[in-house]
């Protein structure tokens, strides 16, 4: 359960809904049920990404509450997003790809007339109050991004009974008026947690630097590297801390850790956007330069571009700009009466090879650089995958602006 949950349930007015929503994955026959909406879904999707063992048991995979909705006003559209944070790399290319690809792509389809863009700065009061203003303002949906899966629900509520969705990004909200979408974090952490354990051996001493504390994604992640090295008696969770998702706050981190555990360090486990800051680190202690988990910053993969030998493999869990466009095009979609079967829509990381990042950057990279790969929204969760989690699937590129509320 995430740190959030922990720290508000009791006086969160959706506890008893969400002590329901786990509860109502009964075991049966050893096995648990899964939620109305996701039976739906074609099988290989609900055994890779929807396995009750292999998910966050806060994750809401009921049935969605917009299965038969469609927004009130006709397009163009005015969104609001509400972000909570914009002090990393990872925020950053999400504005690039928002105001350079996504806006101007949707305001030539007629299908959006503006975006108004808030920030909160981690400070849930604020981004609550931003979001009452973007509703009361005439936003016709709201995406807010790696938000506190507790603390924005009633707001979710509010908006949601003035006809305006809400749609999380890149983690999840408990709120049964929001659209969730992102990679299924869990099976990341897992993946990243087995790769390290075969990185090293099988055994060693591992730091595990952790995202943002309470945010539904890094503690998604951190269950899911935990649950895979548990599998491992020998390899021994030396020490954890917080690195933000921030290069700049986990190289601090990272550095005050190194310098107060002078023992045996065998590997990094390090939620991105915070690898560069990892290697950073490392190299200013004089240690060896021990495994780390590359994730998509392009500082860190272009160090992995000149040292081969580095490591085997680079983990994608949320490339940014199509992680949001990924929620972006949910919204769409959702705004146009297409109805989304469940609460969240995921997707799964991708493992990036060698060979293919020698075909992304070359040996004259940057190893400073603060820019970040993606992989390209159609291999992310492209068109075909999308029309799979919608009961009337259409592209919703070729929606015509006449055809609303016929």
């Amino acid at each position: 359960m995430c740190r959030g949950m922990r720290e508000e349930k009791l006086a969160n007015p959706y506890a008893k809904w969400l002590r329901a929503a786990v509860l109502g994955m009964a075991v049966v026959a050893g096995v648990p049920a899964l939620a109305g909406g996701v039976d739906e879904l074609p099988q290989q999707i609900r055994d890779e990404l929807y396995n009750p063992n292999m998910i966050d048991p806060m994750q809401p995979i009921g049935e969605s509450a917009y299965r038969d909705w469609k927004a009130k006003n006709p397009p163009p559209w005015t969104i609001g997003y509400a972000s909570s944070y914009a002090g990393n790399t990872w925020r950053a290319d999400v504005m690039k790809r928002l105001q350079d690809e996504i806006i101007p792509k949707w305001k030539k389809l007629g299908l959006i007339k503006d975006v108004i863009i808030t920030q909160s700065n981690l400070n849930d009061s604020t981004q609550i109050q931003q979001m009452r203003q973007l509703v009361d303002q005439g936003v016709d949906a709201i995406i807010v991004c790696c938000s506190n899966p507790t603390a924005l629900n009633q707001t979710v509520q509010y908006a949601h009974e003035r006809g305006v969705p809400v749609f999380s990004g890149i983690g999840y909200l408990t709120s049964p008026y929001a659209v969730n979408s992102s990679a299924n974090f869990v099976a990341g952490g897992v993946q990243m947690g087995e790769w390290m354990a075969k990185e090293i051996g099988g055994k060693g001493n591992i730091l595990v630097v952790e995202g943002i504390p309470g945010a539904s994604a890094s503690d998604s992640q951190n269950v899911g590297i935990l649950k895979a090295l548990e599998k491992y008696p020998d390899i021994k969770v030396a020490g954890q801390v917080a690195g933000m998702w921030t290069d700049q706050i986990a190289q601090a981190e990272i550095q005050k850790w190194l310098a107060t555990n002078p023992g045996e360090l065998n590997g990094i486990i390090i939620q991105s956007a915070s690898e560069l800051g990892g290697l950073r680190a490392l190299k200013q202690s004089g240690r060896d330069m021990v495994p780390l988990t590359i994730g998509g910053e392009l500082g860190a993969l272009c160090y992995w571009r000149k040292n081969p030998e580095y490591v085997s493999a680079a983990i994608q869990a949320w490339p940014p700009g199509d992680d949001f466009e990924f929620s972006w095009n949910i919204m769409m979609r959702t705004l146009q009466g297409q109805g989304p079967k469940v609460q969240s829509i995921l997707t799964k990381p991708q493992l990036l090879t060698f060979e293919q990042l020698s075909k992304v950057l070359d040996e004259n990279c940057n190893e400073d650089s603060d820019g970040w790969y993606n992989v390209g929204i159609e291999s992310w969760a492209g068109k075909d995958y999308l029309d799979q989690f919608f009961l009337h699937p259409a592209d919703p590129e070729k929606y015509d602006p006449a055809s609303h509320g016929k």
